[in-house]
């Protein structure tokens, strides 16, 4: 931790009042301009988002705590690799974007990635994917939980819970009364500033030091920073392209954008929204290098990122870490608790408990999980942990599982049920335990290479045959 704050205290009470405010009130507003009101429009914005609205809330979900605190630590300890391997995490976005328009077309009508789970491969595999989406879903509660206690800590000298209880209290509110159409027209303000204040703050601090002096100190005092070749560097970089590929391959906060969204932008969506995010993690990765060439003292990897911009840049800087990581963490935690909500009302009260739930009920239901998922990423967060990628890393060995049971089901016509059901447990098996007994950079590699070996060599020994117009009985 720091001894004395970035921020004066009353800078960061007026920053935090006035973005809660905004932030809360736009999200109302947004949510009241729905025409319909019915479960379609809370849940999925009515299917009518535009390209600019699409793109910009796939960019501004995937900006989230980690990568603007967690892309510098990796950074700050791996050097180059760490910056560009965290930025391959944008492949995500730009490989699922032919599947995104797959899933639109064959699937018009549903509203989870676990409609689609259920549909191709029945019960049982739904039972496991939803396991695996709920565990990866508390991982990350806990890391924007944590992301946001370390916000006000690092910069204004806050208590940790203090910056947690109001982020995900002013997430929680604004998704609560406007739905999916509050995250997505707050997610487009934020990631206009996090774009803006990332530039600003880059250009600031290269203008300062200059790149030539930056090279010079890390090749005479960490020349293993700049080494392209290091080991530890590549495997993290594959290790993290395939991660990202799991994130968003099976979690319903970029399905449920595919719904959202109207068939002739969600291609191009996905694919603006991969290239934008590129920038995120190498302009903070490349402050983390700053901090290196300088010999600033870090206390703590977490929190790189503010450390550095506010010595760089005094106040101003610190304020600008202040915006970015507050609507960078608001941006995710929304589309966290939407998406989230979203599958359990439709998944587990519609298809488990209440099959014959009105349209009216749906939607209450949606609304009452939001706060409940809301209280439990305050339980969860309350207590921070050491590294916040580390969290990520031990989630990624469950979700690499699920990549080609997804991609196969939904080109393969003859893709087995049961081989998808043995791709995700003995992957996410391989996974863990490649994550305990070899190193937590490998586990997602691991777990994604057996769950495709399972998935295609199952399926060629017993095919099966699966009519397509089934997917959209929703």
């Amino acid at each position: 931790m720091t001894d004395t704050p970035l921020l004066d205290p009353g800078i960061a009470w007026f920053l935090l009042i006035a973005f809660s405010v905004l932030w809360i009130s736009l999200g109302i507003w947004w949510g009241r301009r729905g025409s319909g009101g019915d479960a379609d429009d809370y849940l999925l914005a009515g299917r009518n988002i535009g390209l600019a609205l699409s793109t910009a809330t796939l960019m501004a979900s995937w900006v989230t705590g980690n990568t603007t605190l967690a892309a510098p630590e990796v950074g700050y300890t791996l050097g180059l690799w760490g910056m560009f391997g965290y930025a391959l995490a944008g492949l995500g976005l730009l490989l699922f974007a032919p599947l995104a328009i797959r899933i639109k077309r064959v699937m018009p009508t549903a509203r989870t990635s676990g409609d689609f789970v259920r549909l191709r491969y029945g019960r049982l595999v739904w039972a496991v994917f939803l396991v695996i989406t709920m565990v990866y879903t508390a991982g990350f509660l806990i890391t924007q939980g944590m992301g946001a206690g370390l916000l006000l800590q690092a910069l204004s000298g806050f208590d940790y819970r203090l910056g947690m209880l109001v982020v995900i209290g002013v997430s929680t509110v604004y998704t609560l009364f406007g739905g999916m159409r509050a995250v997505v027209g707050t997610d487009f303000i934020q990631s206009l500033l996090i774009m803006a204040i990332l530039v600003v703050v880059a250009v600031l601090g290269y203008s300062h030091f200059g790149a030539g002096e930056i090279y010079a100190r890390l090749a005479s005092d960490h020349p293993s920073r700049l080494n392209l070749l290091l080991p530890a560097g590549l495997l993290f970089a594959w290790n993290t392209g395939l991660f990202s590929m799991g994130e968003v391959f099976h979690n319903n906060i970029w399905w449920s954008r595919v719904f959202a969204s109207r068939e002739s932008v969600v291609f191009r969506s996905f694919v603006f929204g991969g290239f934008a995010w590129f920038t995120v993690p190498i302009v903070t990765g490349s402050i983390a290098l700053m901090a290196l060439a300088q010999n600033f003292e870090v206390p703590q990897v977490n929190m790189v990122f503010p450390i550095v911009a506010a010595k760089l840049l005094g106040s101003a800087g610190a304020m600008m870490v202040f915006v970015i990581i507050f609507s960078s963490l608001t941006s995710t935690l929304d589309s966290l608790l939407a998406s989230t909500a979203d599958l359990l009302a439709e998944d587990v009260y519609v298809k488990m408990l209440r099959p014959e739930a009105s349209d009216a009920e749906v939607k209450r239901a949606a609304r009452q999980i939001v706060v409940g998922l809301g209280l439990v990423t305050v339980l969860l967060s309350w207590n921070y942990i050491t590294s916040m990628y580390q969290l990520l890393l031990f989630t990624g060995a469950l979700v690499a599982s699920t990549i080609w049971p997804i991609a196969c089901g939904l080109y393969w016509k003859t893709a087995n049920r049961t081989a998808a059901l043995l791709a995700m447990l003995i992957g996410s098996a391989v996974g863990l335990t490649a994550y305990v007994l070899i190193a937590p950079y490998c586990a997602a590699l691991l777990s994604a290479s057996v769950s495709a070996l399972v998935m295609v060599v199952g399926t060629r020994l017993a095919p099966e045959t699966f009519d397509w117009r089934t997917l959209a009985r929703t």
